[in-house]
């Protein structure tokens, strides 16, 4: 079985597997990235793309956020619709940050170029990979490719590889601990090429249920509506998608909604999840491998890149210096941030969706607390510095 020799084995290529590597090359720390998919299916998934002002920096950091100020879109608030009408939350003026819309496709489309430029070493289509004595200080990853076996020597290995990745599960369940929480509904979300109804993001709490005017750019829409888990894609034609959209917007924004075919479609069920800690001898654990958050609160990208950011710079210190201490306290650092964005995706979830139990109670609750939080400088204050990332 041939047999390489690195200083980190990445599991997993996504933003945060790909970032993470990029970092370490700046920083002269030997690592290779393996994932099980090839690069066309990566590039596929259609993910978030509201960037935290820290997200912004960390990219910057790794050398790959030329096309980000290029094509980005700068915000600097955020409308949030109840009862009908629109209320604008102004949070550069609330706490001095805006926000980047630019795809998390993008992102990992950059981190793949830059990666290439760099001649560092990836792996597609690494079949069957496995993590090994992680408990020791020789951790190996084994994985097949193209009908033959390999295998990893390294110093660190880092999961990368998503909520159903292969890295959590070779914990032993004794060392780990899971908290969860699923909710009643899921996101039907659509891609389109059309102009966005807004020049900032709309979120909508209606009788009817959630929904989220998007974007990806000047000419492409990202749109959302709350529906049952027991819905499926071919339930909503792009007719019925519009239609629906428009009944949960205000009358006036509805009327100058530009409708059209639909380039890509999915349902997307929602779910908090934290497993704890996030870092078992010489594997640790980043991303969505760690942590899930419902889409509600624009946390799941960002949480995983501060992540990496906490992570690049203990494992900075542990090859420089030898020393450990930062790499002790990576779990702690980063699960202080993690359970601060759970809370706050928590609350905006309670805070804009029909719940199937809430009831007339529930309804009039959420209604109060919106009207609150507009009558409540405060708390408006609190919402924005949630929603733009609090500090690493």
């Amino acid at each position: 079985m041939p047999e390489m020799r690195v200083q980190v084995a990445i599991v997993g290529a996504g933003p945060a597997g790909l970032l993470l590597g990029q970092l370490l090359h700046r920083a002269r720390i030997d690592a290779i990235v393996l994932e099980k998919q090839t690069p066309e299916y990566v590039l596929g998934r259609i993910r978030a793309g509201v960037l935290e002002q820290g997200t912004v920096q960390t990219l910057e950091r790794a050398g790959v956020a030329e096309r980000l100020h290029a094509e980005g879109l700068v915000h600097g608030g955020i409308d949030i619709c109840f009862a009908g009408r629109r209320h604008r939350v102004d949070y550069a003026g609330l706490t001095g940050k805006s926000m980047y819309v630019y795809g998390q496709t993008e992102i990992t489309r950059d981190l793949m170029a830059a990666r290439a430029a760099a001649g560092a070493k990836t792996v597609y289509e690494a079949a069957d990979v496995s993590v090994h004595d992680f408990a020791s200080a020789k951790p190996r990853v084994r994985y097949r490719k193209d009908g033959a076996e390999h295998e990893i020597a390294c110093d660190i290995v880092a999961g990368c590889d998503g909520f159903h990745g292969v890295c959590r599960p070779s914990v032993l369940r004794t060392a780990i601990r899971e908290y969860e929480r699923i909710y009643p509904f899921g996101w039907l979300g659509v891609l389109a090429d059309t102009p966005p109804v807004s020049e900032e993001l709309i979120y909508v709490n209606s009788e009817r249920g959630f929904a989220l005017c998007s974007m990806r750019s000047k000419t492409r829409v990202r749109c959302y509506v709350q529906c049952p888990l027991s819905d499926t894609v071919e339930d909503w034609p792009d007719a019925r998608f519009w239609s629906e959209l428009k009944l949960r917007l205000d009358p006036e924004t509805a009327s100058r909604l530009v409708t059209g075919p639909t380039i890509e479609k999915s349902i997307a069920p929602l779910r908090s999840f934290v497993a704890e800690p996030m870092r078992f001898g010489r594997l640790v654990l980043a991303g969505d491998a760690a942590h899930i958050v419902p889409p509600t609160g624009a946390k799941g990208l960002n949480l995983a890149v501060s992540d990496v950011h906490y992570l690049s710079e203990a494992l900075e210190e542990f090859f420089a210096a030898g020393n450990a201490s930062a790499l002790d306290r990576y779990s702690e650092r980063a699960l202080k941030r993690v359970w601060l964005a759970e809370r706050f995706s928590w609350w905006n979830t309670n805070l804009l969706h029909r719940f199937p139990d809430s009831g007339p109670f529930g309804e009039r609750m959420q209604a109060a607390e919106l009207e609150y939080m507009f009558s409540s400088r405060a708390l408006l204050t609190a919402w924005a510095e949630n929603f733009t990332g609090l500090p690493y």
